[in-house]
């Protein structure tokens, strides 16, 4: 795995993540990658999301941490500071506040809201038999759109996030078209190799999804989505066939700056 780079990894600030940065950075230097950029799970009006994310007088820990372990690390592991942020119709603006505070390495833009449901906690699964499939994805996809159209991330997360638990897009209609929005505003995709942790056993996007992005020039970013240190860099090796059997490229972010 020299010279890949984990790109979408988080930490117990988030409240669902166990082991320190310092254990991430380890397991990232054990595996042989070059680098890391954390993205926790950025901070939100206190209404959206409170349980599942750092708490906005958080965000200097947050920063100090990964600090201390960029210096630990120096010479030895490329790590990067980074946030992975959800696009929910009216936080723009809180979103773009939080941007600011700091400069950022990498930004991800991920959809973990339709309206009030968060449709990729297991708490709330059964909420998809009460939902039209075909709707479902459209108004997912929709929101994609306005994520990558929105100037505020670097990459979208996650592509096909509401597949998780098995409950497939029966059309692709809306995924092409949300990934036509995000060719034109010059973002990458997450390659998240947690799906093929999750009940749907596929990383997010689905091979037809990377063959189609890559056919729109659209890079992608590996990514874990480590919520572990033993998650950090799994299944690159597959992640990287995958993508450069259907001609795609694998791209990193260092100062909201693109990298071959």
């Amino acid at each position: 795995m020299s010279g890949l780079y984990d790109s979408h990894l988080h930490t117990p600030l988030c409240g669902h993540a166990l082991g320190t940065p310092r254990e991430y950075a380890q397991a990232a230097l054990d595996a042989g990658l070059a680098g890391l950029c954390f993205t926790d799970h950025m901070p939100m009006p206190r209404w959206y999301d409170a349980p599942w994310r750092m708490r906005l007088e958080q965000l200097p820990e947050y920063i100090a941490q990964i600090q201390a372990v960029q210096q630990e690390f120096a010479g030895r592991l490329d790590v990067r500071l980074g946030l992975e942020a959800d696009f929910h119709p009216g936080t723009e603006k809180f979103v773009e506040q939080v941007l600011n505070m700091h400069d950022w390495d990498y930004v991800i833009g991920s959809v973990h809201y339709l309206g009030a449901w968060g449709f990729d906690n297991p708490e709330f699964v059964d909420e998809y038999e009460a939902r039209d499939l075909g709707q479902l994805y459209r108004d997912y996809y929709a929101l994609v759109e306005g994520a990558a159209k929105s100037g505020l991330f670097d990459s979208i997360g996650h592509l096909d996030l509401p597949k998780k638990f098995g409950h497939r897009d029966p059309s692709e209609q809306a995924a092409l078209h949300a990934l036509d929005a995000v060719a034109a505003a010059g973002l990458a995709l997450d390659f998240n190799t947690a799906g093929w942790r999750k009940p749907v056993a596929e990383a997010y996007p689905a091979p037809d999804l990377v063959r189609a992005a890559a056919e729109r020039g659209i890079p992608f970013v590996l990514g874990s989505d480590a919520h572990k240190p033993q998650e950090v860099g799994h299944r690159f090796t597959d992640a990287v066939k995958e993508i450069r059997e259907v001609g795609g490229k694998v791209v990193t972010y260092k100062g909201r700056k693109r990298y071959d």
